[in-house]
């Protein structure tokens, strides 16, 4: 498929639902990426990109960036509280922020580097006992708590589970952040970007579209 080719999708999206293209961000997950595709990635002009892991992105950005100078990274994996410092000094916002142990993490260490990325607080629609998030019936008292730490929540995240219509997920998350006040949306993934668009997605997270499935060997 492609940069080219998704980004024409993502268009037609933003068009479908009456949205102008700029408030949509294209998030390019190069995790298990070899380094050879997201050099050609970033050959065509792109330059926001999401990990998954801390450690996977240590290894692999520095070397691009003395390169590219305007690499926008994005966390959009989990985040264990001995990553944290690392994280916020690597990446310019978290999507997976889960948890009350972390958000207090994250706002010591903010007091202390005098500044922090920008924060998405991750939330499990579909109340999946094997997936990181906070249930919806506690997001509006985990947003207060963030805010009460002073952190820069910029919005809300999820990952719908595989069985169900994405959509009504989207439209649930889409609720929830309107109720908080909050703008940023991210939601959407290579299977269903375009339905999250419909529902208000600022991020879309595309990986194997953009890069060609992953090589886990």
């Amino acid at each position: 498929m492609g940069l080219s080719e998704i980004r024409a999708r993502m268009d037609k999206a933003c068009t479908a639902a009456g949205r102008a293209p700029q408030d949509v961000e294209l998030i390019a997950v190069s995790k298990v990426q070899p380094a050879e595709r997201v050099a050609a990635v970033l050959d065509q002009g792109h330059r926001v990109f999401g990990e998954n892991r801390v450690q996977e992105a240590a290894g692999r950005w520095p070397a691009f960036q003395d390169r590219y100078t305007d690499i926008v990274l994005h966390l959009i994996g989990p985040l264990q509280s001995n990553k944290a410092r690392q994280a916020m000094e690597m990446f310019q916002a978290i999507h997976s922020v889960d948890r009350p142990k972390i958000a207090q993490g994250i706002a010591r260490l903010a007091q202390e580097m005098g500044r922090c990325p920008d924060l998405f607080l991750q939330v499990n629609t579909g109340e999946e006992p094997q997936k990181a998030g906070v249930l919806p019936q506690e997001i509006d008292g985990f947003v207060a708590e963030c805010r009460a730490l002073d952190l820069p929540v910029k919005g809300l995240m999820c990952i719908p589970p595989v069985e169900e219509e994405p959509s009504l997920h989207f439209a649930l998350l889409a609720k929830m952040a309107a109720r908080n006040g909050l703008s940023g949306l991210s939601m959407g993934m290579s299977g269903d970007f375009e339905s999250a668009i419909a529902q208000g997605a600022t991020h879309v997270r595309v990986g194997s579209a953009i890069f060609g499935e992953r090589d886990y060997g």
